[in-house]
């Protein structure tokens, strides 16, 4: 007798306008913002909102992509499953606080609960990888200029990677400058570390406690440890993702299954998962880009300086 797939439960009435707005205002948040990284005045110039897509076309698509891939896999298990909920935010953060589904029951197997935590981090990241690299190509080298300040974006190992394939080691003195589509991949990138951080229902949480069973709860804990210590050290911006599980609890709920460990494929696809959290975390991500300090032969024109060894009698080698 062939066994059946359980039914996919009752769910409330999906609410397609509200997902279909979300989606709307998040992407129009983030063209503005991606307008206002090209230097565009919206106040002098409306028109110039449209330089903002490329970013927003790049981001919204990682975005979508990480939220369809936990989407299709929870139906494919027959896990009921929301559309994509999308977060707009204020145009200087980005534009959008990310997206989420919800899903109305724990999927019932150990199993089904990392396919479903795992999907969308992966496929937000072959997404991020793809935008990163055309963005790379249209990123340019320049020197590092001597007046303003700039906003310095932290490497992980993958990128530092991909920036040496496609443009070699940076000369001294320069950065690279990421074109909007380099930056929505990077974007892409960090998204995805942040939501593999091991805590809760975080889509690390799903794929750690599809592992370890409810021996997740200790590691919970000591990653939280190691966010703080980021904090402390190297990030403030850390401190924010360290509140997040003292409010929404770092614990995972089991499931109906839960005796019954990850076998197979999805062993490997844990560590590999793991790596994937190693090559793309960056511990200081965002940094301020002070100018130069101008040396005193650089502060004094030379003829100055001609005139300043005459007068106390030295003669220039």
């Amino acid at each position: 007798m062939a066994a059946q797939r359980p039914a996919v439960p009752t769910v409330r009435k999906t609410r397609l306008w509200l997902h279909l707005t979300l989606f709307v205002v998040t992407f129009s948040t983030v063209t503005i913002n991606g307008a206002l990284l090209e230097g565009v005045d919206l106040l002098q110039n409306p028109g110039g909102v449209w330089a903002g897509l490329p970013f927003a076309v790049a981001l919204m698509s990682i975005l979508t992509i990480h939220e369809l891939g936990h989407y299709f896999t929870a139906r494919y298990h027959r896990v009921p499953a929301s559309l994509p909920y999308f977060l707009p935010a204020p145009p200087f953060f980005i534009g959008t606080f990310g997206a989420f589904i919800r899903m109305e029951a724990i999927p019932h197997s150990r199993a089904a609960l990392f396919d479903v935590g795992a999907a969308g981090p992966w496929a937000g990241f072959v997404a991020a990888v793809v935008a990163f690299v055309i963005g790379l190509y249209h990123s340019r080298v320049e020197p590092v200029p001597t007046d303003g300040m700039g906003l310095e974006l932290g490497d992980s190992l993958l990128t530092k990677a991909l920036v040496y394939w496609i443009h070699g080691p940076v000369p001294e003195g320069h950065a690279l400058y990421f074109s909007p589509v380099a930056f929505a991949g990077w974007v892409g990138f960090f998204v995805t570390v942040l939501n593999l951080l091991p805590m809760g229902q975080l889509d690390g949480g799903h794929v750690t406690y599809a592992f370890l069973g409810r021996r997740h709860a200790v590691w919970a804990r000591i990653a939280w440890g190691g966010v703080m210590i980021c904090a402390l050290l190297f990030w403030p911006g850390w401190y924010f993702w360290a509140i997040f599980p003292l409010v929404l609890g770092f614990d995972h709920p089991p499931t109906r299954t839960d005796w019954i460990p990850l076998r197979g494929w999805r062993r490997a696809g844990f560590i590999m998962t793991c790596l994937l959290f190693l090559a793309l975390f960056v511990p200081k991500p965002l940094a301020p880009m002070y100018p130069s300090e101008p040396t005193h032969r650089q502060d004094v024109p030379v003829e100055r300086q001609r005139e300043q060894m005459r007068e106390l009698g030295l003669q220039e080698a």
